[in-house]
């Protein structure tokens, strides 16, 4: 094996195994991940710089997706080419993809959870969990009228209105608005950076995401099969959520709810759950599959949704990479960026109110144990994982009362 090569192999083999420690530690949700990346990547191994760093978050906070997961994508790729990027990717959310996974079968063998106390205590926290996730993006997406105005429309709109049809029409708004509307975009300096994929690679990837996007829909049209309709409600919802993290809660209801693939006591009891485990949060795809009537076998459907969910980000961090530097140096595009992360802390927002609010807080008590976790998490600093199993035993123990 040439030199070369056998350097390359090592660098991705490296990635992998930074990867999948954090993986398997990284625990607090995709703002917390941002810091455990800059401590590994920038400070502890120097493997890119501040400035660097800080515009591969742009890119990632621009794209659809989850924003943590791309980001280290993105951080695999700049130190080891492509197969550095599925590395990166491979060891940080395999972990807690594998433990969703169980945590499906866990559910599916005790069968009827409607009514359980420990359920119910998973459905509190994630009020808490969410409540939390507005208040801290609503901070720093939305620190002006134009932008919280932006927001509160988004959300009075996705009340009336709960179709992914109508959050994708939100969100463009939001973007058409900051376009015509905000200030304060003016572009930032932009440092040229090495990215080891050609133009024609980035070029193929985005073609490769835009007929994904366009053909399954048709595919599945014309050749009715659940995973297949599977694949696509995944694919779709990797594709048009903006923000990541808990924004993708709403788009992800809205396609296994209604269809009856998955009841709304399950949806939010991993939903829950996925607040105990490191990595990314888009891992609840996993639990989802793996907990869908109807499918050849759990871990199949687990491991269907879960790559569906995460191809558009690979394919978009790839096709935007090369591009990003002359992309983020333009003011408009930048304003219309605003508009968008305003208009995703609405669609959040509204989120919070239906369906977690309304499937969760229904008494006095209710209330006083999501009171208590969110206090936990936003004034305690306590570890996600750490505070949905308290929430979990007080709702046992409340049932009791």
């Amino acid at each position: 094996m040439q030199p070369s090569r056998r350097s390359s192999l090592s660098r991705v083999a490296e990635v992998l195994f930074v990867a999948t420690r954090l993986g398997l530690t990284s625990f607090g949700g995709p703002i917390a991940h941002l810091g455990y990346y800059r401590e590994e990547y920038v400070n502890r191994r120097k493997w890119l710089d501040e400035a660097t760093y800080a515009d591969l978050v742009a890119l990632c906070q621009f794209l659809p997706g989850p924003a943590s997961s791309q980001v280290h994508i993105a951080i695999g790729i700049t130190r080891a080419g492509l197969l550095g990027g599925l590395a990166a990717w491979l060891g940080f959310t395999i972990p807690s993809a594998v433990a969703m996974i169980l945590f499906a079968y866990g559910v599916n063998a005790v069968g009827d959870v409607t009514g359980s106390g420990w359920l119910h205590g998973l459905l509190v926290v994630a009020v808490a969990v969410v409540a939390l996730a507005v208040w801290s993006m609503a901070r720093s997406l939305c620190p002006d009228r134009p932008r919280i105005t932006l927001a509160v429309l988004a959300a009075v709109a996705m009340l009336f209105w709960h179709s992914a049809i109508a959050q994708v029409g939100v969100i463009a708004l939001g973007g058409l608005l900051g376009w015509l509307l905000l200030r304060g975009g003016e572009a930032a300096p932009a440092p040229a950076h090495r990215i080891p994929v050609g133009r024609g690679v980035a070029v193929a990837c985005l073609v490769v995401f835009g007929a994904l996007l366009v053909g399954l829909p048709l595919l599945r049209h014309a050749f009715p099969s659940q995973p297949l309709d599977v694949f696509d409600s995944f694919y779709r919802v990797g594709s048009l959520v903006f923000g990541g993290g808990h924004v993708v809660l709403p788009l992800l209801q809205a396609e296994v709810v209604p269809p009856g693939w998955v009841t709304t006591d399950q949806f939010l009891a991993g939903y829950g759950a996925a607040q105990a485990v490191p990595g990314p949060l888009f891992t609840f795809s996993a639990y989802l599959g793996a907990t869908m009537t109807g499918m050849p076998a759990p871990w199949l459907g687990g491991v269907i949704a879960l790559g569906a969910i995460f191809l558009p980000s690979f394919l978009l961090v790839v096709g935007a990479l090369p591009f990003w530097d002359s992309l983020r140096a333009i003011a408009t595009f930048r304003r219309a960026l605003m508009g968008v992360n305003a208009a995703v802390v609405g669609l959040l927002l509204a989120a919070l109110y239906d369906p977690v609010w309304t499937s969760a807080i229904h008494a006095p008590k209710d209330f006083a144990l999501g009171l208590a976790a969110f206090a936990l998490l936003a004034f305690w600093r306590l570890p996600p994982w750490l505070v949905v199993v308290l929430a979990a035993l007080g709702g046992a123990g409340l049932a009791l009362l």
